[in-house]
């Protein structure tokens, strides 16, 4: 994936990160050699960050992987807090599950195997932050299932919104690059939400629900 910002940028902001405990250390050696996307280090920061200052409790993630993002939003609720892990593949699920429990936040995660849209569909509570990190041509089909299941003064998180670059591409030839260029022009012409996007690793949109 090439980088966003300069290199030389990246790097620094990369050294300058203090260093993780073991559990998430380990599932950044994992992701690296088995080229498994999370948002790493950098942003998981940023997950914690926004959950701690709206003192968020609930948390859905739309696509979980290994659980990285999973364990940072855990670690940020704390102990009564809940984080709804949700992916379709059951070996990463069981992976995950391990992870967890060696980070000492299982009694914070909800594990859902399945289609995570089908999974949110079905809730009917509010969430204080909901976290989208699905297939990236799914992306559209997110946002007439969030609005009505996150609180005023939540945030609606989304990962690979600048998708390498392809964003910027006038006829993109993937589904995916298309999938995310719609994301972007209708989040950011939801009156519901305002909107931000972070140029940090691959791109993270923050959408604050005002209405």
């Amino acid at each position: 994936m090439p980088d966003i910002t300069e290199a030389v940028v990246e790097k620094y902001m990369y050294d300058l990160l203090p260093e993780r405990d073991p559990v998430l250390q380990e599932m950044e050696r994992q992701a690296k050699e088995r080229s498994i996307p999370i948002v790493g280090p950098a942003v998981g920061r940023v997950l914690f960050q926004y959950a701690r200052t709206i003192g968020a409790r609930k948390i859905f993630e739309l696509g979980s992987a290994i659980g990285y993002s999973t364990i940072w939003w855990a670690k940020a609720m704390g102990e009564g807090g809940e984080v709804f892990y949700t992916d379709g593949d059951p070996k990463k699920a069981a992976e995950a599950r391990g992870y967890f429990e060696r980070g000492g936040v299982q009694k914070s995660v909800r594990v859902e195997v399945g289609d995570a849209l089908e999974l949110l569909s079905e809730q009917k509570q509010q969430f204080d932050i909901i976290f989208n990190d699905v297939d990236k041509e799914d992306y559209p089909r997110v946002l007439h299932l969030v609005s009505s299941r996150l609180r005023i003064g939540g945030l609606f998180i989304t990962d690979n919104v600048l998708w390498s670059g392809r964003v910027t591409e006038s006829e993109p030839k993937e589904e995916s690059t298309r999938g995310v260029q719609e994301f972007n022009k209708r989040l950011y012409a939801m009156p519901e939400f305002f909107t931000t996007i972070l140029p940090l690793r691959d791109g993270i949109s923050v959408s604050l629900k005002i209405a």
